[in-house]
């Protein structure tokens, strides 16, 4: 699923085209609904799309076929590293607090650290900020710097998403059911 740093983009590739081709069908269920064919834990409603319009909140980072959906168009864009760090970080608040150290220290090298391999785009305070955070960690310590990402991929990735010709298509879909 793409949920956490376990997910590959590549799942939710899949899990986008397959979304695609769900909703597609709605038009010719009665019922406006249908389960997926690989999960059937998770529901597809004809009025999802039209839902994940109203709010990022709507759309990500908790409900899973918007997420997925807005991953792999973040991909599409290569900075897919912003809602991998933002997924990170919400892994890393749950974390138990004696490994709380050692994944502190992967995330600030995979995200944080200039010429990191998924570098985040943060200003200087905050990655020193972050980085004095983690001397002591704690389930805060990427706070402030997950609350930047959030708000860059709402102010900016989250408009263009919208404007994107699959979710034009799944909301055209879903509008005409």
């Amino acid at each position: 699923m793409c949920r956490g740093l376990e997910s590959l983009p590549t799942t939710c590739l899949e899990r986008a085209k397959e979304l695609k081709a769900l909703f597609g069908s709605l038009l010719q269920k009665s019922d406006h609904s249908i389960l997926s064919k690989k999960n059937d834990k998770l529901r597809l409603n004809l009025d999802e799309p039209l839902k994940w319009k109203e709010s990022f909140e709507n759309c990500c980072p908790v409900k899973v076929n918007g997420l997925c959906l807005f991953r792999a168009f973040l991909v599409s864009e290569f900075s897919e590293e912003n809602i991998a760090f933002y997924l990170a970080c919400e892994d890393y608040r749950a974390t138990k607090p004696s490994k709380l150290a050692a994944k502190a220290k992967h995330i600030y090298d995979q995200f944080i650290v200039c010429d990191a391999p998924r570098e985040v785009n943060l200003d200087h305070v905050t990655k020193a900020i972050t980085k004095e955070n983690l001397e002591n960690a704690s389930q805060s310590s990427f706070s402030l710097a997950q609350a930047k990402i959030y708000a860059l991929m709402e102010k900016d990735c989250y408009p263009r998403f919208l404007k994107s010709s699959t979710y034009l298509e799944l909301s055209r879909k879903a509008k005409s059911g």
